[in-house]
């Protein structure tokens, strides 16, 4: 039969199910379909912590939305066009965030009375349909039996019904592949190759995603298919790239462009495990992993490597960075190069490890005994995290000593396309190790190494490797001597050495570009500033909030300690400053600290990303408080529903 094709310029889809049902397996597959057709994409999986969550209840839902369009979009979106539900768990859980005439795709199949009960249902919702007072009479509901479709396919195949029940996730996919037109080559190689080793297994899901885009193609229950164009962007090679991908990737550009083989010492931790299990493959760029028996070994490992001349790295979240906070100390006492990538998630302790937060900066901060002050970077974007990786590679190398990464789960795990970089784009890091030369400015007239003779740019100490004779020196968490380097307790030495090695993190300041103010009018009053992935939600509410006829400015933070030296500046600039944060203020709280500024906090502790709807209201009232509009003429509704979904 004929079928319609409507243009969109960009869709949101959620599919969600029982953690068991493949959901996350099959929001990648539509994402590197529609990374394949050239889509600008943002994606935001969301799934339980335990292994195996409570089957077929509301704490086992696992979900993946991708967010895609023909044009520069910024976050997963705050509200699906489209629900593919495997259950009625999955319906129930995702019901609300759904708007009004948005598509629900069931699967009828496991809609019994057994797991209407867990999900909390005192009666099916699907029996309502067509009711104008039901609970889905606001929705597009189709309902399909996708688990029978799916036996049914695949029975050529001798498996069990429940092994043969397991490939109703690529009957789905084939579905909706076919509804937004998307190349499906791509996913039967990757189906190929991953049951390779099993052909039943791999000749039934392909099978299966065949017959869900052949349905598709053949039923009168979808008279529509949709079409997203290719979005427009700048020439290049891209591909699409997770958070934790990005920054490994990074570590490894770190290493090459300083010469210096990676060591990651690591103990695996949710949301950052991804990044050991990505750096293990890699050991023709000089990388080696050991995986500790804790976050304390991991750490010591790498502090131990950094002396030793390489690139010492750990990754972690929250918790483990609370074990490492000593070590960190360490290292800042023996000034050496370490990357430390906290990979941030709900705390506090264990709190929501599978969940998003951004509220380890105080921590990272200020987190260790006496002054020890340690520079802090964050990405803002999937992608991004490469290149945060390499600036943190940068500084600790050239300023000896450890740096933070502050990534987050929504990062880590959400992804995006990216534009592979050019060798040549990549700075070049130079580790300066130190020689025995005797007209190097740390070898005095005597032929002694001083250890803490500093650079007089940098006020980084020699990086002395040992082995090498005529170098030998001591270290250690003691306090040391400026210049000998030797143990000194010393009350006016330590109150010297401390503020040298805060003068030496806030010295990085001068190596650091202006600031980017995004203020196309030139005429805001207000300012809204974030870091990390709030970069995404705060573009997207200040360009509705643009839409509409405001004026509104944004900056993004990527270094956090130091600031730019251009910061005080931009925020004297405005009448208003604005803070949105996955946290309860704590940027808020180190900028008033610093610039005796009124910042304003827009605080959300969730664990899901900032919403860009709700987000651009808020900006909305402070803008017309600042320009004297009075509230009754604030109308933010010339950015239509879809257009809050960038």
């Amino acid at each position: 039969m004929s079928k319609q094709v409507k243009q969109l310029d960009r869709v949101i889809i959620r599919f969600a199910g029982d953690s068991g049902d493949g959901m996350q397996l099959t929001g990648d597959r539509f994402t590197q379909e529609s990374a394949a057709f050239g889509n600008d994409l943002v994606t935001l999986p969301n799934f339980p912590a335990e292994i195996r969550a409570p089957q077929g209840t509301i704490p086992g839902v696992s979900s993946f939305q991708v967010h895609f369009a023909d044009h520069d979009i910024l976050t997963p979106g705050d509200a699906p066009d489209v629900l593919v539900a495997m259950n009625p768990a999955a319906l129930k859980a995702n019901l609300a965030d759904l708007p009004k005439g948005a598509t629900i795709i069931v699967d009828t199949h496991d809609f019994s009375k057994r797991n209407l009960d867990k999900a909390g249902y005192a009666e099916n919702p699907l029996d309502a349909i067509g009711d104008t007072a039901g609970p889905l009479a606001d929705y597009a509901v189709h309902t399909l039996d996708l688990t029978g479709m799916t036996v049914e396919a695949v029975k050529e195949f001798g498996l069990s019904r429940k092994d043969a029940a397991r490939a109703k996730n690529m009957f789905a996919l084939g579905l909706l592949s076919w509804m937004y037109g998307r190349p499906t080559d791509t996913t039967e190689a990757f189906l190929a190759r991953r049951f390779a080793k099993i052909p039943a297994i791999r000749d039934a899901n392909i099978t299966a995603f065949k017959a869900g885009w052949n349905f598709g193609e053949t039923t009168e229950t979808f008279v529509v298919r949709y079409e997203v164009k290719p979005a427009a962007m700048s020439p290049g090679t891209y591909r699409n790239i997770t958070g934790n991908l990005a920054l490994a990737w990074g570590l490894v550009a770190g290493g090459v462009q300083s010469g210096l083989p990676v060591f990651l010492g690591t103990y695996p931790i949710t949301p950052a495990s991804d990044i050991l299990h990505e750096l293990s493959k890699h050991k023709g760029f000089g990388v080696t992993t050991f995986q500790a028996e804790d976050e304390i070994a991991g750490i010591g490992a790498a502090i131990g490597a950094s002396f030793g001349g390489a690139l010492g790295v750990t990754s972690t979240s929250g918790p483990g960075v609370a074990l490492k906070s000593e070590s960190i100390g360490l290292a800042v006492m023996t000034e050496l190069p370490l990357v430390v990538v906290d990979v941030q998630r709900g705390g506090p302790s264990t709190g929501l490890p599978t969940k998003t937060e951004q509220a380890d900066l105080l921590q990272a901060m200020f987190g260790r005994n006496g002054e020890a002050p340690v520079p802090v970077v964050a990405p803002q974007s999937p992608g991004d995290c490469f290149d945060a990786a390499v600036e943190a590679t940068r500084i600790a190398v050239t300023y000896r000593t450890p740096v933070f990464l502050l990534s987050d789960g929504y990062l880590a795990n959400g992804s995006e396309p990216w534009r592979i970089p050019e060798v040549a784009e990549l700075p070049v890091i130079d580790p300066a190790f130190a020689t025995a030369d005797a007209d190097q400015p740390y070898i005095n007239d005597d032929g002694e190494f001083e250890p803490y003779r500093r650079d007089p740019e940098t006020l980084a100490r020699p990086w002395a490797p040992p082995g090498v004779a005529g170098l030998e020196h001591r270290i250690g968490g003691l306090e040391k001597a400026d210049i000998t380097g030797n143990i000194s307790y010393d009350p006016a030495n330590h109150d010297f050495m401390v503020r040298t090695r805060q003068a030496k993190i806030d010295r990085i300041a001068e190596s650091l570009p202006p600031l980017q103010v995004d203020d196309p009018s030139g005429q805001a009053k207000v300012l809204v500033i974030g870091w990390g992935s709030t970069y995404g939600p705060i573009g997207a509410a200040c360009r509705r909030v643009r839409r509409a006829g405001f004026d509104v400015a944004q900056v993004h933070l990527r270094h956090l300690n130091p600031f730019p030296k251009d910061l005080g500046e931009i925020l004297q600039r405005y009448d208003k400053v604005l803070v949105p944060e996955m946290n309860l203020g704590q940027l808020s709280l180190l900028l008033r600290g610093k610039y005796l500024v009124d910042a304003l906090g827009y605080n959300q502790v969730n664990g899901m990303p900032i919403k860009a709807a709700e987000l651009a209201e808020a900006i909305g009232h402070l803008v017309a408080e600042a320009e004297g509009i009075p509230a009754d003429q604030l109308d933010l509704s010339v950015a239509t529903s879809q257009e809050v979904h960038q």
